[in-house]
């Protein structure tokens, strides 16, 4: 609840003065430093000139697959009409969508606030350990969780949010902390999502700037320090230039001072004009957002969606609203052959679990990955992404990965590769050599006779090709 006058309580978003003192603005004017090698250090300043320049790190081009977690209060209510954003539901509620205001007030009343939902985000069946095991299996490399949606609640205990966070109210739990170490013991990156504007913060509907300067700038920088997250995920970016939000100052910041500047990797939401123009890595959602010129550029860039339609956890989804395994596995493979990530999104309950068909969906993942990572993980794209509807390339090394949506029967043709000499075909998860000739400008390998049960797997089969160009 927000500062009610009547009865004298404190404020619900409270900024600590002394931390901003020393987290806000400051000029940068950069002399050379040198790192504990001896060697010159780069030193960034507030032009997006300046962090374009930065390239992403490697780790998270070799990654290609992540897991985004949208988790929250919003957890609670859990519902959002078809194909809409569950998340959304505070705003849409306020804004009177017809929908949810009609299924709000039929199941909680018209007296029941937004807020009064935190009493019920308990998180008891919380188990971080149990997550991150799931998350493993899949097959994923880094981890990115919603440390804080459009509503403004946080999942850790941040002194810029009194009474708004996770561990004043509801799970009484540093969630962020928790999920942070378990994921990193099991040997995957920790990334955090960051939403820059609140729909209904005082300070953001009184004066932007002062938000940012008073509210935004402290509670980011805090996370970090806090945190030292691998990833970070701006997102809200849309109502303002980057200008206002003062993104180039908080990258420079992030770059010259933060906790881990050679690892961290940072998205494209730093402003209205800055998606596909400027900032880390480039992002696409449910292919829009400038899918094509991101699949055009050289710059970095992952495609980030809900096993569902929505992010947060939605009742109101059935299964044709849940993607496939075969869907989910033939979209990694389709973006990873463009040079993209997948950041594939589950939508925990309030309770703390991951819903059962999520979990089956990412353990379909895993197993397909146990197979054929060699295809995916570290790969680049091959001078040619595709053949036709069934064939996608993946390279690494010496070799080309040909990767079929569809079981090719008797015999694969690919016209794309062009033999150098003796040409070594494998199936992986077979392991035997497969027979191949080149004839009338076409590449044709002999495929085994395989039963069911023989299949080294489902969904998309990899022929890996060394001694062609």
């Amino acid at each position: 609840m927000l500062h009610d006058a009547a009865t004298n309580q404190k404020p619900l978003f409270q900024c600590n003065e002394e931390l901003l003192a020393t987290l806000t603005h400051r000029s940068y004017d950069f002399p050379p430093q040198r790192n504990f090698l001896g060697r010159e250090k780069t030193m960034y300043h507030h032009t997006w000139k300046s962090i374009d320049s930065r390239p992403v790190p490697e780790w998270f081009d070799e990654a290609k697959f992540g897991i985004f977690i949208h988790w929250g209060i919003y957890s609670v209510p859990s519902w959002s009409p078809k194909r809409t954003y569950a998340e959304w539901y505070w705003y849409n509620l306020v804004e009177k969508n017809d929908e949810t205001r009609a299924f709000h007030e039929r199941v909680y009343g018209k007296s029941f606030k937004y807020q009064d939902f935190v009493k019920d985000f308990k998180a008891e069946l919380f188990d971080p350990d149990r997550w991150a095991g799931v998350f493993k299996g899949s097959g994923a490399r880094y981890v990115v969780l919603t440390s804080k949606h459009h509503d403004g609640y946080c999942l850790w205990p941040s002194p810029h949010s009194w009474n708004w966070n996770s561990v004043d109210t509801g799970p009484h739990r540093d969630l962020v902390g928790d999920l942070a170490q378990s994921v990193r013991e099991a040997g995957l990156k920790m990334g955090l999502y960051y939403s820059l504007y609140e729909w209904y913060h005082p300070f953001y509907r009184e004066n932007p700037a002062k938000y940012v300067e008073k509210h935004m700038i402290p509670q980011f920088k805090e996370l970090v320090l806090r945190y030292s997250p691998s990833l970070i995920f701006t997102d809200g970016e849309w109502d303002h230039p980057s200008e206002v939000w003062r993104s180039t100052e908080i990258l420079a910041w992030l770059l010259n001072e933060g906790p881990n500047p050679a690892e961290v990797v940072f998205n494209d939401r730093w402003g209205k004009e800055t998606r596909n123009e400027h900032g880390g890595y480039y992002t696409t959602e449910y292919g829009d957002v400038g899918e094509g010129k991101a699949q055009d550029t050289k710059r970095k860039w992952e495609e980030c969606r809900g096993i569902g339609h929505s992010f947060g956890y939605s009742r109101n989804e059935d299964l044709d609203d849940y993607a496939s395994a075969e869907q989910l596995i033939h979209l990694l493979v389709d973006l990873v052959s463009k040079g993209g990530n997948l950041l594939l999104n589950v939508g925990p309950t309030a309770d703390g679990r991951i819903p059962v068909i999520q979990q089956q969906r990412l353990d379909e993942l895993g197993k397909w990955l146990s197979v054929n990572g060699e295809a995916i993980y570290g790969t680049k794209p091959w001078r040619q992404s595709a053949e036709g509807d069934l064939v996608r390339y993946t390279a690494k090394g010496d070799a080309v990965y040909a990767i079929c949506l569809k079981w090719p029967g008797k015999e694969l043709v690919l016209t794309a590769p062009k033999p150098l000499g003796n040409v070594r075909a494998t199936l992986l998860g077979h392991g035997a050599s497969l027979g191949s000739e080149h004839r009338d400008g076409r590449l044709h390998i002999q495929v085994p006779a395989l039963s069911v049960d023989e299949l080294p797997c489902h969904c998309a089969f990899v022929v890996r090709l060394e001694g062609v160009d």
